[in-house]
Order: structure tokens, then sequence, then C-alpha cells
């Protein structure tokens, strides 16, 4: 039986990597920091929960991973850790740099020193293009990171090159592009935009506050996503990848779809509010998955619609749990006062 460590399992993309993983008959272990014990819940709405093995460590701390590689004997690595929200990265850089970029050399450096024969995929952005250099980024396209964020996935990027040449490892990049989900973080827009969409068809919530909302981003679905990471780690030679749609989308058309799901207009509800502006925008990306295509055989299989009305139903369901939840608080604070 294969077995794989994934850093960043409790994240959206561990999640629906350790499910596709299990699927393939793969031994999962996460490497989670103990801070994250509360964030299990999207191994749970996998249903995946008792099937993997937690293994606490920290990107920041190489001699923990290199207990956890010991402990997991992996065939294959996954580094999906990260500080990953870019507004963060400029509130905390410092933390940003040390995880994101750092986290992924400590990864790579304690393969080399535990088993170079390890399979190792590194979680790149389209964030590193930035200002982008091209109309549409390929692999070959110059990288211009905006955000402290898009500079330390860019130091762990660079270092994956390096490790692969440097020491003959089989060392993998994902440029992967946006991509979403029903376990996507509440901070991330396209959550935000379809919790609102939720909150609001059901009456709890009346509007939806948003910074640059026609920004263009190449969105496609997570679970797609990381077909696209285990293939690259199935073929004959490592090698880096973009991972995209290869169409783009204004997060104010992204608006639309989500409202318009649920029967509403979304310029009654939408207001712009100059506090979620970035200090150094991003104002379009744009994928060219063409090699993902020709050399991994891979291809999204789910719309920008279907991704939206996904979520959006997740979300639906989410809030009226909560509220039924709170009603039964409700109640019960009610009686124990009697």
């Amino acid at each position: 039986m294969k077995s794989a460590l994934i850093t960043g399992i409790t994240g959206q993309d561990g999640a629906y990597l350790a499910s596709l993983l299990l699927d393939k008959g793969y031994k999962v272990y996460g490497l989670m920091a103990r801070r994250a014990t509360s964030t299990t819940w999207r191994l749970e709405f996998l249903g995946i929960e008792n099937e993997v093995e937690l293994i606490y460590g920290d990107l920041t701390d190489l001699s923990s991973i290199i207990r956890a590689i010991k402990v997991a004997k992996p065939s294959e690595v996954y580094n999906l850790a990260a500080q990953s929200f870019v507004a963060t990265s400029w509130q905390q850089p410092v933390l940003t740099a040390q995880t994101t970029g750092v986290g992924a050399l400590n990864v790579l450096e304690a393969i080399r020193l535990s088993d170079p024969a390890i399979k190792f995929y590194q979680a790149s952005t389209s964030e590193m293009f930035g200002l982008i250099q091209e109309p549409m980024q390929s692999e070959k396209t110059p990288f211009y990171p905006r955000s402290p964020y898009g500079v330390a996935k860019l130091f762990g990027h660079w270092m994956t090159v390096n490790y692969r040449e440097s020491f003959d490892m089989f060392a993998c990049s994902g440029i992967l592009f946006n991509h979403e989900s029903p376990l996507r973080g509440i901070e991330f827009v396209t959550r935000k935009v379809t919790d609102a969409v939720a909150r609001i068809k059901l009456g709890v919530q009346s509007e939806l506050r948003l910074g640059n909302i026609d920004a263009k981003r190449d969105w496609g679905f997570a679970g797609d996503y990381v077909r696209a990471m285990w293939l690259m780690l199935q073929q004959d030679k490592p090698d880096d990848y973009v991972v995209a749609t290869g169409k783009t989308t204004t997060v104010r058309d992204m608006c639309k779809i989500a409202f318009e799901y649920v029967g509403l207009h979304y310029e009654d509800y939408l207001v712009i509010d100059p506090q979620f502006y970035r200090p150094a925008e991003v104002e379009v990306l744009l994928g060219n998955p063409a090699k993902a295509k020709e050399k991994l055989n891979w291809e999204p299989a789910t719309s920008l619609e279907e991704l939206i009305q996904m979520m959006v139903s997740a979300d639906l369901e989410r809030v009226k749990k909560e509220a039924t939840s709170n009603d039964n608080l409700v109640k019960y604070a009610a009686a124990t006062k009697q």
C-alpha cells in the first residue's frame, strides 16, 4: 500500500486530496499544527476524519517534519500548508515568509535528509504572477508577485526547482489558479459571497460588503485541482504545471451568478467598501492550462456556474443548521430560567 503525507491536511485542498488518495488505496497521514485541532471540520464534511492519521508538527520546525516522515514512511509528500490568505500577508509578512516560504524549504530539506526518493509536490500559486507580464500566464511567464504571500510562495517555488536540479529529487510545483469549494475559508471572496447570499436569502443578513469587484480571476473547483496534483507525481519526470480553467470572470459576475441562483439581484445587496481593497491589487489572473492538458491529460470537470451553485447550496444548509442550533440554545436558556 502506498503511503502519502499531506501538510495542511485540514485545509480545503488537503481534505479533498486526502479523500482522493484514500479512494486510490493510499494510507494517508496529515501533518497538523496543534493549534489547528478545531479545523478538522473539512475532513468531517467529507466523511474521512477517521480514515486519516494525523501527526502533530509544524512547517517552521524541521525536526517535527523529519519525525513525521519517519512515522508515515511516505512515497509521496504534498506540501499544502501555508499562511494562505493574501490580505493577512500584509499584516503578518514575517509569519507568512516563515511558514509559506521557509516552510516549503524545511519540507524539502526533511525529505533530502530522510529519503531523497520520496516524490514531492509544492503548492505554488497564480499570485506569483501578480502584476502580469503576459495576458495569459503559462509556466514560462515571468513572475512579479504583488503581496508578501506571493513573494513567499515564489521562494518555495524556486527552492523546489533548486532541489530538483541540485539533488535530483522528484520535486514538482503546481501553479494553481484560484480554486474554490464549499470547504473554502470564509475569508476568501468566493466563500464570503456564497455565505452572504445564503444569509441574505434566509433573512439573517442584509448586505454584502466587498472591495474591488472588477478584479478578474480564473476560478475552478478544488476537487478537480487536487487530481492534477496527484497526476504530477505519477509522471516519469518531475516538472511544473499551471492548473487553471483558461477562463476569467470578474468578482461582479461571480456575485451575479450566486445571487441569481437564489432568485435575487446582486445590485440590491452589494456595498462597495474601500477597506477591502488590497494595498497592491492584482487586477487580472488568467491561466494557460495547455501543458497540464497535454502532459497530464487533465482538464477541469466543473464549470464556474456549477461551482458557485454548489457553494451556495452548501452555505444554505449550514445557515439553516446554525439557525436551528441557535433556536435550540434560546429554548434551552429559557427553560433553565423557569
